[in-house]
């Protein structure tokens, strides 16, 4: 008997719990979904490669465009005060293309075209045209009545004068080396469009013949005195 109950109580304490095979695993908790997110991030994706696209495309579609580099006047040629630079192509902006800049130096200025400005084809005519408010005047200026350095596009101020002869009082306040006596000033502001030398290849005759801007409001009493060769015209600052 005794024998029996040491084997029976070996028996029990051999005994061992049941393991979980090898195939089994503890349960998981489910992983929480958020379709809102994703759909977020898909979006952002899309976004941010379609601008990179568009950045792309904006970058290799440029254009060679003229800009003028000093300051035109209404009736002037741009000459060679031009130089390109390269903008986004725009169909609905007129831009004058570098491939034709030599059309360009044939054709006018319609007003003033102001220095580092992207040029337009409706900036110029093939004539000049007056700027609104605005006559041209010609003068034939006699040697000495002119600063020697007078060239188109200065701004200059014309004055009424007369000639004082030979005889005058050389204590005459008035009176000058040249001969001639101011009247008072015609114009304050008049802008020389076009100037030419009245020479021949022979004789040179010191005068010189310009065409001024002038508002129209100074054009007749300034043509009155060009008439009886009673103007003179110095700069002024502004130009």
């Amino acid at each position: 008997m005794k024998i029996q109950e040491r084997t029976g109580a070996g028996a029990g304490r051999s005994a061992a719990p049941a393991q979980p095979s090898v195939g089994d695993r503890l349960p998981t908790p489910p992983r929480e979904r958020k379709p809102a997110l994703a759909a977020l991030a898909v979006l952002l994706i899309l976004v941010g490669a379609l601008g990179v696209t568009m950045l792309v495309l904006q970058v290799g579609n440029r254009v060679e465009v003229v800009k003028v580099t000093k300051e035109i006047q209404a009736g002037e040629s741009v000459g060679n005060n031009v130089t390109s630079v390269m903008v986004a192509a725009d169909d609905s902006i007129n831009y004058v293309k570098w491939d034709q800049l030599a059309a360009l130096k044939t054709l006018k200025a319609k007003s003033t075209i102001y220095s580092d400005t992207v040029v337009m084809g409706q900036m110029f005519a093939k004539k000049a045209s007056l700027p609104a408010g605005k006559a041209s005047v010609g003068l034939a200026l006699k040697e000495g009545t002119y600063p020697a350095d007078l060239k188109a596009g200065d701004l200059v101020s014309a004055y009424r004068v007369s000639s004082t002869g030979s005889g005058s009082n050389s204590s005459d306040s008035n009176s000058g080396s040249s001969g001639t006596s101011s009247g008072g000033a015609l114009v304050d502001n008049a802008r020389v469009n076009t100037i030419a030398a009245d020479d021949d290849a022979t004789v040179s005759t010191g005068n010189l013949s310009i065409t001024v801007l002038v508002d129209q409001a100074d054009a007749a009493a300034l043509a009155s005195a060009a008439a009886a060769n009673q103007v003179a015209v110095v700069h002024v600052p502004g130009n």
